[in-house]
C-alpha cells in the first residue's frame, strides 16, 4: 500500500532550488534512510512534505490527501505524520509528561485520564518514565530526543518522519536515540529519517534514497547503496573518497608540480605522511620512469588518478593512456615494478582500446 507519493516536488529559494524533482512512493511499513552530502536538499524535503515548507511545484499525496491541494486540511493530515527535529522542540515551561499529552489531549480530544495512561506507557518503551515530572532543562540531549519521539509516537502517526534526529547530540548519546528508532523499526513503524549515520542507516532501513543534483540521485536497498552503488557521486560519498587527478599533456609534462600536487592533496585531506609519500613513489616510477618514456605526443594525456577512502583507509590509483599496448607491470623497469608492487596489496593491468593500470596502495 503506498502512503506516500511525492511527484515532481520542487523548493526555490532566491539564490537557491535545493529540490528539482523529487519523486518517490513509500509503502505502509517502509523504513527509508535519506542520505547524501550537506545542502543537498534531505531537511527541505521533509519540511515539503508536512508542508512546513511550502513546495514551489509538485504534489504531496498522503494517505490519499493531497497535501500540496489548497483545499487540503493540512493539520487533520498532520496529525498522522509525526515530525521528529533535531532541536526537540520541547515545551520548557511543561513537564516531560505534559509534553507527551497535550498534542493527544488538545487535537485528539482523548480524556486526560487515558492520554496520561498512554503517555506513561510511550515513556516507558523509551526509558524515561521517571523523569515524568521533570522539565526539559533537567534532561541530557539524548533524554530530550527520547522525548520528542515518544511525543510524536503518542499521536499514533501513521508514518514519523525523523530530521537528523541525532545530530545535535553529543556522541556519547547517539546510540540512546537510535535504539528507539530501531525498536519502531521493528515493529513495523512508516518512517522516513534524514540522517548522517551510515551504519544506522544500513542496519535499519528497507529502502535508501541518496540526495544530489536537486533530487533522489540513486535509491535501493541497503546492500545495492552500501555495497554497489551504481552512480559515480553516491558512490565517492558512501566510501568518503577523497579524489585526485592529475592530467599530463605531453611527455615533457611538470613533475615536481605533479608531485607537489600529490603533496597538497594529502595535506588538505589530513592524509599520513606515509600514505602520500607512497602515492608520489607509485607516480615516480609507474609514470615518470615507464609510462611518460613509452608513449608519444599523440599517445597523450596520461591521467593519474588517485582515491584515498577514508572509511577502508587505502588509495586506490588508476593510469590510463592510449596508444600501443603496453603494460609497465610486466614490461617496465624490473626495479620501479619491484618499488610500485611493494608500495600496493594489488596491481592489475588491462587493454581495451586505452591502457589502464590499477594499484592499491597500503
Amino acid at each position: 500500500m503506498c502512503l506516500l507519493k511525492i511527484e515532481h516536488l520542487r523548493k526555490e529559494y532566491p539564490n537557491i532550488t535545493p529540490l528539482k524533482d523529487v519523486n518517490a512512493e513509500i509503502y505502509k511499513g517502509d523504513v527509508i534512510s535519506v542520505i547524501g552530502p550537506s545542502g543537498t536538499g534531505k531537511s527541505t524535503m521533509l519540511r515539503c512534505i508536512n508542508q512546513l515548507e511550502m513546495p514551489t511545484s509538485g504534489t504531496v499525496t498522503f494517505g490519499g490527501e493531497v497535501m500540496t491541494d489548497a483545499k487540503c486540511d493540512i493539520s487533520k493530515v498532520r496529525r498522522k505524520m509525526g515530525m521528529v527535529f533535531q532541536s526537540f522542540n520541547l515545551f520548557a515551561n511543561r513537564s516531560i509528561i505534559d509534553n507527551v499529552i497535550s498534542a493527544p489531549v488538545d487535537l485528539l480530544k482523548v480524556p486526560r485520564e487515558q492520554a496520561y495512561k498512554e503517555g506513561m506507557e510511550l515513556l516507558r518503551r523509551v526509558g524515561l518514565a521517571e523523569k515524568a515530572n521533570a522539565f526539559p532543562d533537567e534532561l541530557s540531549g539524548g533524554q530530550k530526543q527520547r522525548v520528542a519521539i515518544a511525543r510524536a509516537i503518542a499521536m499514533k502517526p501513521e508514518m514519523i518522519l525523523f530530521d537528523e534526529p541525532t545530530s545535535a547530540l553529543d556522541p556519547t548519546m547517539v546510540g540512546e536515540v537510535l535504539s528507539v528508532i530501531r525498536t519502531l523499526a521493528k515493529e513495523g513503524m512508516t518512517m522516513m529519517i534524514v540522517t548522517h549515520e551510515m551504519k544506522f542507516a544500513r542496519d535499519v532501513s528497507n529502502r535508501v534514497f541518496y540526495m544530489d543534483e536537486g533530487g533522489i540521485y540513486e535509491e535501493g536497498t541497503p546492500e545495492q547503496i552500501f555495497d554497489a552503488p551504481k552512480k559515480e557521486k553516491t558512490r565517492i560519498f558512501i566510501k568518503r573518497l577523497k579524489q585526485l587527478e592529475i592530467v599530463l599533456d605531453t611527455p615533457d609534462a611538470d613533475i615536481i608540480g605533479a608531485l607537489s600536487q600529490i603533496e597538497e592533496f594529502g595535506r588538505k585531506n589530513l592524509l599520513s605522511a606515509k600514505t602520500v609519500r607512497n602515492m608520489q613513489l607509485c607516480f615516480e616510477e609507474l609514470v615518470t620512469g615507464n609510462i611518460l618514456p613509452a608513449v608519444s605526443d599523440e599517445d597523450m594525456p596520461v591521467v593519474f588518478r588517485a582515491e584515498y577512502s577514508e572509511s577502508e583507509g587505502v588509495t586506490d590509483v588508476t593510469v590510463t593512456y592510449r596508444g600501443r599496448r603496453y603494460d609497465p607491470l610486466t614490461e617496465g623497469d624490473e626495479l620501479s615494478v619491484k618499488i610500485v608492487k611493494s608500495l600496493s596489496s594489488s596491481s592489475a593491468y588491462s587493454f581495451d582500446n586505452i591502457n589502464r593500470v590499477t594499484v592499491r596502495l597500503f
